[in-house]
């Protein structure tokens, strides 16, 4: 027998993510858009309720803000569900904590990226990052997103320097140079470096390079359509539907495990 349609509602239905999602989903026949909602007081153009989105969902997904991604993982722990996709980005210390309590109650994909392609760029960045040791090879990440973009370096760009520094055994905190400017002095052996550009309607743009003395390894990928974050998160959604509490990434949704 078939099984019926896992329930989704959209967070942030207003904003360029939530109308693509929206889209994706109508577009699915293993799912049914079950509500829309967007911040407290937006009314029309179909939309409820936070409470009353929940309360008809089993899944949410979620591309807004930090701090509106962590007070809903929050409110949705309160009430024991529904699932959460969450694909925002430039979250603190205090929000990550909020939501990995929630994780204790409900289900919970966290990514900086929903795309295929970049999950597995992570990969190989991390197994790169195992034999290209950091005495003779400096790591160095770039990333370019468009002009409306708030958060740098990306989610993404971030995720990769997971990835180095898990590939490395170091905490990324401890070696990562985020900013470069004025007489800065020698680069220091295992430095991770960050590099961002902003501009225009760039969607994503994101490469590591492993240098060395008379050779450069580098890795990239590029997005062309915001459809591939949807694809990404329609997956996620159908992953996390009745999963245990916790929270995980598209690694686990993708079966790939710990790079």
């Amino acid at each position: 027998m078939a099984q019926p349609p896992i329930r989704i509602a959209i967070s942030g239905a207003l904003g360029r993510m939530g109308r693509q999602m929206a889209n994706a989903v109508r577009a699915d026949a293993r799912l049914a858009l079950a509500a829309r909602f967007h911040r407290p007081g937006s009314v029309g153009d179909g939309l409820v309720s936070r409470g009353e989105a929940l309360a008809v969902a089993d899944v949410v997904i979620d591309f807004t803000t930090p701090a509106a991604s962590a007070d809903l993982a929050s409110f949705c722990a309160e009430r024991g569900g529904p699932a959460l996709v969450l694909g925002s980005t430039g979250f603190d210390a205090a929000e990550l904590a909020t939501i990995a309590a929630a994780a204790k109650t409900v289900a919970i994909v966290r990514s900086g990226s929903f795309s295929l392609g970049l999950n597995m760029l992570v990969g190989l960045v991390g197994r790169a990052a195992r034999a290209l040791g950091p005495q003779d090879w400096d790591a160095e990440i770039f990333e370019a997103h468009h002009r409306h973009k708030v958060d740098a370096p990306s989610g993404t760009a971030l995720m990769l320097g997971q990835a180095v520094a898990g590939g490395r055994g170091v905490e990324l905190d401890a070696v990562a140079r985020r900013v470069r400017d004025g007489v800065t002095g020698a680069r220091p052996a295992g430095e991770i470096g960050f590099a961002v550009a902003r501009g225009g309607g760039i969607i994503g743009e994101h490469s590591v390079s492993f240098c060395a003395e008379g050779e450069t390894v580098t890795v990239s990928h590029a997005a062309g359509d915001r459809i591939m974050f949807a694809r990404g998160a329609i997956a996620a959604a159908l992953w996390v539907a009745g999963r245990a509490p916790g929270e995980y990434d598209m690694r686990d949704v993708l079966g790939f495990g710990a790079s």
